[in-house]
């Protein structure tokens, strides 16, 4: 299996034998490294780990036997709970998950650039469930919210404390219908109350314009979805036609990642030759990831916009070209995600997410948890937005420069 970057959950939208085992548990009997149900199957048991399942075996007979609510004891809602409290136990929250059935169908939707929902990424950190960017003209970004806002409540009801997946699980609904999630701001710690209505997502991965008054192009990726590279490449196309482009600005603000292969494939239309990233395994070992051959990179000069919202494959690609000295940075700190996972199918369409590898930009600094500084930093204004939010074709060069989109302001100035 090709591994990937598939870290984000969409509010939109060796593993096997756990999940058989959890379910499997049910008037079973361990028997030396094996369990056996009453269907006389049976699967290995991890080696080293015969104690506690019997441990899990008793706890469960225990509760299937003697508990007074027996309406309350549900199989499948006690295995995926085991399941997530394994995966809790492994420190690394927001990244390595379990996702139910319906979660998993709903992320993949996301990798393949069609979901339903609020349109926002969140991680979980420090025990919160984190917004790491708002989708590009989704009914979160019209709402507000923000990189760095964390959800406390869904509907009225307090989830401080509860997984990823079931805050995740409480957000998502059909199209046309209403959630409404309590917001604590990140840096005043001031909560609000916002109502949603869930919608059809529709996902441009590339966006791109002259910018008024000027001889740059604007390019925008707003996510590392399936397409990506193409897309970018046909872009591309199109800026090398248009007369007289002398520098080229990618917006790469409040862009949550998404698939490793088009991280890379993004780097390489812009790195001619050279490494687009490194990556580190569970025993040290440090594999290197070059650009891709036959890409005729653009040799434009370039600045890159990031934010704290700009994050996985986003981040791998701003490392890129950071470390190549292919364009100047501008902006603040980005979010700090730096694994890679892989995608472990479990029985009845759940998913383990499985963070197996680190990656380091090509210089070898670290991502995870720390995130990329700018070579620039600039801040916007609190009152201020990224521009990418209105429609810049719309957008006279007299507003542009009187916008409070300082970095846009700044990256314009640096090409110019």
């Amino acid at each position: 299996m090709e591994t990937t970057e598939r870290r984000w959950f969409v509010l939109g939208a060796a593993a096997l034998v756990l999940l058989a085992l959890v379910v499997g548990l049910v008037g079973g009997a361990l028997l030396g490294d094996r369990i056996v149900s009453r269907s006389n199957s049976s699967v290995d048991v991890p080696e080293g780990a015969v104690d506690e399942f019997e441990l899990m075996a008793e706890a469960w007979r225990t509760i299937e036997e003697e508990y007074v609510n027996q309406d309350g004891v549900v199989p499948q809602q006690m295995a995926y709970r085991a399941i997530d409290g394994m995966v809790e136990t492994l420190g690394d929250a927001g990244h390595t998950r379990f996702m139910p059935p319906e979660v998993a169908e709903r992320h993949q939707n996301q990798l393949e650039g069609e979901f339903e929902g609020i349109g926002a990424y969140v991680e979980m950190r420090d025990g919160r469930a984190v917004i790491v960017a708002p989708i590009d003209d989704s009914p979160a970004e019209r709402a507000g919210l923000e990189a760095g806002d964390v959800i406390v409540g869904v509907d009225g009801e307090d989830v401080t404390g509860l997984s990823l997946t079931d805050i995740v699980g409480r957000v998502l609904g059909p199209a046309g219908t209403e959630v409404t999630l309590t917001i604590r701001d990140a840096d005043a710690g001031e909560t609000r109350e916002i109502t949603l209505e869930r919608a059809v997502i529709d996902l441009d991965l590339v966006s791109w314009q002259r910018l008024p008054g000027s001889d740059v192009a604007y390019v925008r990726i707003s996510a590392f979805s399936d397409g990506a590279t193409e897309e970018l490449e046909e872009t591309l196309g199109e800026v090398r036609e248009e007369e007289g482009i002398e520098g080229l600005v990618l917006d790469l603000r409040n862009n949550p990642g998404g698939l490793l292969n088009e991280a890379v494939g993004v780097s390489s239309q812009f790195v001619e030759s050279g490494m687009v990233l490194r990556r580190r395994d569970a025993e040290g070992e440090v594999r290197e990831v070059s650009v891709r051959d036959g890409i005729e990179a653009v040799d434009l000069p370039m600045v890159v916009l990031i934010n704290s919202g700009t994050a996985s494959a986003a981040e791998i690609v701003t490392g890129a070209l950071q470390d190549n000295d292919r364009a100047t940075v501008v902006g603040t700190t980005t979010f700090g995600a730096g694994t890679v996972l892989n995608q472990f199918p479990l029985s009845g369409g759940a998913v383990l997410l499985l963070a197996v590898e680190e990656w380091l930009t090509p210089d070898g600094r670290v991502i995870w948890k720390e995130g990329l500084a700018p070579d620039e930093r600039v801040t916007l204004p609190p009152d201020a937005e990224p521009l990418p939010r209105l429609r810049l074709e719309d957008i006279t060069e007299e507003e542009l420069e009187n916008s409070g989109d300082r970095q846009l302001q700044r990256a314009l100035e640096l090409l110019e």
